[in-house]
């Protein structure tokens, strides 16, 4: 069983909340230094899952919505967490992301969407 490796997209990226994960141990890039700023949000869901990298975004809407259509085509993805960067701090975000690549593998996290709510106590 794998860590997940993380891949966070412009709508989620916090210079702040990266530097923490990277403290903490945890693989982590982000789609500026990817080189991969304004991509469309499918060919960056694609990207991450070549990658093998589940997807942190904002963007809850219209990434439940892509994770539908992969689902709907039988197309994989390596997993989305999706958060709401405005509701919560850099340090819960960085609990909940911690709290939830400590109990589920990269595996488990394969065609799967997380929201980080489930994982940041309130």
């Amino acid at each position: 069983m794998s860590q997940i490796r993380l891949y966070i997209d412009e709508d989620s990226e916090a210079t702040a909340l990266v530097q923490a994960l990277h403290e903490r141990g945890i693989d982590v890039l982000t789609t500026l230094e990817v080189k991969r700023l304004r991509y469309p949000d499918d060919d960056q869901l694609r990207w991450a899952t070549e990658q093998g990298r589940v997807i942190y975004t904002s963007n809850v809407r219209d990434f439940y919505q892509l994770h539908t259509i992969f689902v709907s085509q039988e197309e994989a993805h390596a997993g989305i967490i999706m958060g709401l960067q405005q509701r919560y701090s850099i340090g819960r975000q960085l609990r909940g992301l911690g709290k939830l690549i400590e109990a589920t593998s990269a595996e488990e996290m394969h065609n799967q969407v997380e929201f980080l709510s489930r994982w940041i106590e309130d």
